[in-house]
């Protein structure tokens, strides 16, 4: 029996077997050490492939420039034609490459379906603004002089994306780019690199039917760490767009900055909800629920600090257990499963050892358990956790990727809030209210202190529409929608003299 992996694939025009490095429509095998990559579903090898050098990175960004030549001129709108057949790809394909997320991150079926209709949305939106790249126009103190503002494609753009979301993000940025007149040179997690093979495959699809594109806009380098470092390190990258962990995210800032180039950083979360006396009690469980397990507990935006006012908390919490003891969990292309496993065993490491530090800082554990039976052997499945803590714990400031949530108590709102912002990182947040003052009071500047604040929502599952991103140890980047589109282009104001005469700004006179 076909595995559904190498039939995803196959469905898909990759051919076998995988290559690392693809510059435009020419793959090529990677130069470097032998790679394994393990299903995190049952640990099973679903592939194996040469990572690539740091020469091909270098080769990659040489061809990338190149391209930019060419692409940086071509109306935006044929640029937006281009992301949109890409978009028509992805809707051919969206179940063939939902199998591969699923296999390769564990995502449930739904959730994987959700990624890649996350990319179609991008590509959408993008469409839209390859023709809504505005300038601006101001007034001039000088008579006879025109003052505008305008916005030119930037150059190539490195993308290091992470395994929980391997295709996703890297769509957000590439859509966007393409559009800008930028090549993307990506270099996925090697957890996850044949979803960045098969993008990279109906990529390759799209080309075919536009010759006019030079090919090298799109790149990939599949590798380790010192590929993520080249691409982090070219002078010919201008911009180097990181999703990942604070560490990594803060080493690639401190390389780019040397060079003096931009870095987009979307970093850590350690999300936090304030959950106050009037909210819609149902609603409550069923935000906090998908926000706190989805994708077991690995996303960015996943929510690991409750903070629940004291009236309520017991209420709340023995209502969550009851739903966590009763959560699906197993194989996630199996319908009806909820919680898939942990990418890999060092995760599942690190849940234990969290969970054992919150019990020595005060904390009680529920739950949060290996789960072996009714799984998959070979993968790492875990029971949801709901440890009740202090405010003051230690713990709290430190992010676990993992399905850990932490019920803290208030008393009022004002202490709610200190205590939501009094973590280093500052990605997503939400307020469960039904009282439009503390709803409002959150939103404001007195409120949350994070770059996506929710109201009567869950903190995960953000639309494309706006920007995406964070502050504080998140990074400050901002991808998808809204004017994120900025970050991938340069901006030139221009000063216009169409009269005869030469008046200085500020009525300096020097007459010669």
């Amino acid at each position: 029996m076909t595995h559904p992996v190498q039939t995803a694939l196959d469905r898909m025009g990759v051919s076998q077997p995988v290559s690392a490095v693809s510059i435009g429509n020419d793959w090529q095998p990677g130069l470097s050490g032998e790679h394994a990559v393990h299903s995190p579903i049952d640990g099973s090898k679903i592939a194996d492939l040469k990572f690539a050098t740091t020469a091909q990175v270098d080769e990659a960004a040489i061809a990338a420039t190149e391209a930019f030549k060419a692409w940086r001129v071509i109306p935006g709108a044929v640029r937006g034609e281009f992301v949109r057949q890409f978009g028509e790809q992805l809707r051919t394909h969206k179940e063939n490459l939902a199998t591969l997320v699923s296999w390769e991150a564990g995502k449930i079926t739904q959730e994987s379906l959700g990624e890649v209709q996350e990319m179609i949305d991008i590509c959408g939106f993008a469409v839209g603004l390859s023709r809504q790249l505005y300038g601006r126009t101001m007034a001039s103190e000088r008579p006879g002089h025109r003052l505008t503002e305008q916005w030119h494609p930037l150059g190539p753009v490195g993308v290091i994306s992470a395994f929980n979301f391997p295709v996703a993000v890297w769509a957000w940025n590439a859509a966007l780019a393409w559009v800008c007149g930028d090549p993307i040179i990506w270099k996925p997690s090697e957890k996850t690199p044949l979803t960045a093979i098969a993008c990279q495959a109906l990529v390759q699809n799209t080309l075919a039917e536009l010759p006019e594109v030079p090919p090298a806009i799109s790149c990939l380098v599949v590798g380790g760490a010192d590929v993520g470092e080249q691409l982090a390190a070219s002078p010919a990258v201008p911009l180097i767009s990181a999703t990942g962990s604070v560490p990594m995210g803060r080493a690639v800032a401190q390389t780019v900055a040397g060079r003096l180039g931009r870095s987009l950083l979307e970093l850590g979360g350690n999300n936090g909800m304030i959950v106050t006396p009037s909210a819609d009690f149902e609603l409550a469980i069923r935000s906090i629920t998908f926000s706190a397990v989805g994708t077991c507990g690995q996303r960015c935006t996943t929510l690991r600090r409750l903070i629940v006012h004291e009236s309520i908390a017991d209420k709340l919490r023995d209502r969550l257990l009851e739903v966590y003891t009763r959560l699906p969990i197993g194989d996630p292309t199996t319908d009806g499963t909820l919680m898939g496993p942990l990418i890999d065993e060092r995760s599942a490491q690190a849940m234990d050892a969290a969970l054992a530090t919150a019990k020595d800082q005060g904390g009680i554990v529920h739950l949060g358990v290996r789960v072996t039976e009714g799984v998959p052997v070979g993968g790492s499945y875990v029971q949801a956790a709901l440890v009740e803590i202090g405010h003051d714990a230690p713990i709290l400031k430190q992010e676990t990727f993992a399905p850990i949530l932490y019920l803290i108590r208030y008393r009022d709102l004002e202490e709610a809030i200190a205590i939501h912002n009094n973590v280093p990182q500052g990605l997503a947040s939400a307020i469960l209210t039904s009282d439009v003052r503390e709803a409002e009071l959150f939103c404001s500047p007195a409120g949350s202190d994070c770059g996506i604040v929710n109201v009567n929502i869950g903190t995960s599952g953000a639309e494309i529409g706006g920007a995406f991103g964070g502050e504080k140890e998140t990074g400050g980047g901002r991808e998808s929608g809204s004017d994120a589109w900025k970050q991938y282009m340069r901006r030139a104001t221009n000063t216009v003299n169409y009269s005869d005469h030469l008046p200085l700004a500020q009525g300096i006179q020097f007459n010669v």
